[in-house]
């Protein structure tokens, strides 16, 4: 068992507050990404769990056991960071090796420790070569090896990936999840790119300012947001937002007078409506639900093309995703309908409101 559990963790540095009363529970073998934007607090909190640096207040559990005041080497965690730190005079068997080394662990076991993870990681003919003889693909693997040799309960990574390049990412991604599989031990993965998060996770922690927006599986933070930041954040692209306004019957009406056929709880004044690019439509069916808008940037990705529309009154382009290479020239005006089932709602406060219409499609 290999759970991490924290309650109201709070950290500062001096004056300055950096971390707001977390509490967050990781269950054993699950895989969390901590994801947010540059200095949301996601790295320092990783540290934390760590015992890199120390709580300000609140508690960490291992185990359900209290950790705050275990040095890091006795938490059984292992940590891959950004920079893969190998030592450029020792081989791969010797990077991996090396905390092994130190530990006086026999050298029978520190041969099998590092041939078993490098055949996991697809190093096993490469264990005589130097890291100047490596790509940085395989660099990073050696780094992940390091920690795996250590057969900790649970591994740390602090955003393994942001030095390679956006191919190398890609596979990288895939062999890290593959690893997760094969292991079936608790990881902990921070990561400023929401695809990382979305692809590896089976939990997400969206994290803004020193709090937890909103922590759940990620097709259920794509599908239901909390708030109008877990929204913007969670998807590429963007989720669409389109001012509007909701009156006292909670009729929904957007910025040009169109009043869309569906009805929010909470009180009247403004709000955002937000719509998925592969939710709206060009040149919607006669009668539906749509605003104008004219088209300004056309990217072609072979399998989907995304038309981005300057509307009057919005402030950010919507963008439309459309099946396939299709053909709409910059310059051109369309219509961009609306589907109600989809929309979500969101209060001047930015929270999610919920909608008679999505509550009878998830009835």
């Amino acid at each position: 068992m290999s759970s991490i559990n924290l309650r109201n963790v709070r950290k500062s540095f001096g004056t300055t507050h950096v971390l707001h009363g977390i509490d967050l529970d990781i269950p054993d073998g699950a895989f969390a990404v901590f994801v947010g934007p540059s200095g949301c607090g996601k790295s320092t909190l990783l540290r934390l769990i760590c015992g890199l640096d120390d709580v300000t207040d609140g508690t960490i559990a291992i185990d359900e056991e209290i950790v705050n005041d275990v040095p890091p080497a006795k938490r059984g965690i292992a940590m891959v960071f950004q920079s893969y730190a190998l030592y450029p005079h020792m081989s791969v068997k010797q990077n991996m090796a090396y905390s092994l080394k130190l530990a006086r662990t026999p050298a029978d076991e520190i041969d099998r420790r590092v041939g078993a993870a490098a055949e996991v990681l697809r190093l096993d003919k490469l264990l005589d070569r130097k890291p100047r003889q490596l790509s940085g693909g395989q660099r990073q693997r050696v780094a992940i090896g390091r920690a795996i040799v250590r057969e900790p309960k649970i591994f740390l990574f602090d955003e393994p990936l942001s030095n390679l390049d956006a191919s190398l990412r890609v596979d990288m991604r895939a062999e890290i999840a593959t690893l997760k599989a094969r292991l079936g031990t608790t990881m902990v993965y921070v990561t400023h790119d929401q695809i990382e998060a979305m692809t590896l996770a089976d939990t997400i922690v969206v994290m803004n300012a020193g709090r937890i927006e909103q922590a759940g599986a990620p097709m259920e933070l794509y599908a239901r947001p909390a708030n109008r930041f877990v929204a913007a954040f969670i998807g590429s692209p963007r989720m669409n937002m389109v001012p509007g306004m909701v009156d006292g019957s909670g009729q929904v009406t957007l910025m040009d007078g169109l009043k869309l056929p569906l009805r929010v709880a909470g009180s009247a004044g403004p709000v955002t409506v937000g719509a998925r690019a592969e939710h709206l439509l060009l040149s919607p069916p006669r009668g539906a639900p749509a605003i104008r808008g004219v088209a300004t940037v056309i990217e072609r990705l072979g399998s989907d093309t995304f038309v981005h529309l300057r509307v009057d009154g919005v402030e950010n382009p919507v963008i439309v995703r459309q099946v396939g290479d299709d053909v709409i020239a910059p310059g051109t005006t369309l219509d961009i309908g609306f589907d109600p089932v989809t929309l979500h709602v969101f209060g001047e406060d930015g929270k999610r409101l919920e909608s008679a219409t999505q509550e009878r499609t998830a009835a």
